[in-house]
């Protein structure tokens, strides 16, 4: 994908961000961080980055998310990505959380700003955190590592983690689906079932899929190559095609939207469709049903 000058992000969003992300300051902000040994110690020399991934640009930056410019900036920009408040939004995520896990995996954990707040939140479990960038993951640990919580940190693709089957009790996902093409996220949510104990749940962040469809402009802002079939697609079915029952989306602060579902006993129900005519229980953080 190519970056476009006449692009609504390169016209409005990244001057903006250029104004406000001060170079010098985020540069002092990961002054501590060891680049080659990080990398070096994050980094799976076996891994083949998938097509997808590695052959598009994500929000405007050239080479995506494998670059040290990319993993510095994602923070900075992305509190401005997620109104109204960032902490808020990802709150939203651990909010949906219903059992109280004895592991947890983050997939697609990025620089690890939900990962850090799941070990905040359940400091008495392990909670690993799983990207395909190492340069994100350099910034997750040296976070996680200044605020004194240990998480394992591991390189890998969401869609193939190498875990062993049924070796977690939950399962996040946030702010990766929009960044996947459909066939990628339907793989990715085989493999959280098959990840998961059964009773187990998986919860995803993203923004809110009804939304995007509504207002198309808005999939045009942060050049993210597969949002539009991500704002075409509907996560509660491709959640029960995975095999996951008890499945229900809820917005979270209008522009996002948080999705659950649940790693069934043999036997139970898993369709959907068993749930289609139950009132929705609402918005976690408005009170505003999807």
């Amino acid at each position: 994908m190519t970056v476009g000058d006449d692009t609504l992000f390169e016209r409005f969003i990244a001057p903006v961000a250029r104004l406000l992300m001060n170079p010098d300051e985020i540069k002092r902000a990961y002054a501590g961080l060891d680049w080659p040994m990080a990398l070096r110690r994050l980094s799976d020399p076996n891994l083949a980055y998938p097509p997808y991934y590695s052959s598009q640009n994500f929000h405007g930056v050239a080479g995506g998310y494998l670059t040290v410019d990319a993993a510095m900036t994602y923070d900075p920009i992305t509190q401005y990505a997620l109104p109204p408040n960032e902490t808020w939004v990802r709150q939203g995520l651990l909010d949906a959380i219903q059992g109280y896990p004895r592991r947890i995996l983050d997939l697609g954990c990025g620089t690890g700003t939900t990962t850090l707040m799941l070990k905040q939140a359940f400091s008495d479990v392990e909670v690993v955190g799983l990207d395909l960038s190492p340069y994100m993951l350099a910034i997750a640990e040296y976070k996680a590592q200044r605020a004194g919580l240990p998480i394992r940190w591991q390189h890998g693709k969401a869609e193939q983690t190498g875990f062993a089957d049924g070796s977690f009790d939950l399962v996040t996902v946030a702010l990766l689906f929009h960044e996947t093409p459909p066939a990628v996220t339907q793989a990715i949510l085989r493999e959280c079932y098959r990840l998961l104990k059964v009773g187990g749940e998986v919860v995803i962040l993203d923004g809110s899929q009804r939304l995007l469809r509504q207002a198309d402009w808005l999939t045009q802002i942060f050049e993210e190559p597969y949002i539009r079939p991500y704002a075409a697609g509907s996560l509660d079915a491709w959640l029960g095609a995975a095999g996951f029952g008890a499945v229900q989306t809820q917005e979270v602060w209008w522009l996002h939207q948080v999705t659950r579902g649940v790693k069934p006993r043999p036997g139970q129900f898993t369709s959907t469709e068993l749930f289609a005519d139950l009132e929705p229980v609402g918005n976690w953080a408005t009170g505003v049903s999807s």
